[in-house]
C-alpha cells in the first residue's frame, strides 16, 4: 500500500509542476502581448493627414483670409485609459467670416507645457472628412483627440489653430 501511495504522490507532484509551468508560460506570453500592444498604441502608428493643395502660412491668400477663420477658445476633457495613458479631447467652434465657402480645412490641436513647447499634437482634416464644406457666416464644431500622454507629462495649456484651408471654386 505504501508503494501505491508513493506513485500517487509522485503523479500529483508531476501534475502540479506541469500546471505551474503552463501557467507561468501563459502569463509570460500574455505579458509580452500587452507590452507590444502598449508600445504600438503609444507610438501613434500613422502620420497625421494633410490637406492637399491647401493655402498655408506664408502665402498672400493666407494673410488675407486666416484672420477671418475664427476659432473660439478651446476646451478639453481628459480621461485615463486602462492601458495607463491619458486621452484628451479638445473641442472648439470654428466660424467662417471669409465671405467664401471652405471646402478644405486642416486644424491642429496641441497640449503645451509651461515653456510653451508641444507635449502632444495632432492635425486633423475637418473638411471634407467630417462635413463636405463650410459656407460663409456658418459655424462648425471641431474636435481633436490626443492620445498617449503620461501622468508625468507637463500639461499646462491647450491650443488649436488652423494650419491650412481651401476655397470652393
Amino acid at each position: 500500500m505504501a508503494a501505491s501511495e508513493k506513485s500517487l504522490d509522485s503523479s500529483d507532484d508531476s501534475r502540479r509542476k506541469l500546471i505551474i509551468v503552463v501557467a507561468i508560460t501563459a502569463a509570460l506570453v500574455i505579458a509580452v502581448f500587452f507590452y507590444f500592444l502598449l508600445r504600438a498604441s503609444s507610438t501613434g502608428g500613422s502620420a497625421d493627414p494633410v490637406l492637399d493643395g491647401a493655402i498655408r502660412a506664408g502665402s498672400p491668400e493666407w494673410e488675407q483670409y486666416h484672420s477671418k477663420i475664427v476659432l473660439d477658445e478651446p476646451e478639453a476633457d481628459e480621461a485615463k485609459r486602462a492601458l495607463g495613458d491619458i486621452v484628451m479631447n479638445l473641442q472648439t467652434t470654428i466660424r467662417n467670416f471669409t465671405g467664401r465657402t471652405l471646402n478644405g480645412l486642416e486644424i491642429s490641436g496641441f497640449v503645451v507645457d509651461h515653456q510653451g513647447k508641444a507635449v502632444k499634437e495632432r492635425t486633423v482634416v475637418m473638411i471634407p472628412t467630417r462635413q463636405p464644406e463650410l459656407e460663409p457666416n456658418r459655424t462648425m464644431a471641431v474636435a481633436v483627440r490626443l492620445e498617449g500622454m503620461k501622468e508625468s507629462d507637463d500639461r499646462a495649456n491647450i491650443r488649436m489653430e488652423v494650419t491650412g484651408f481651401k476655397f470652393k471654386q
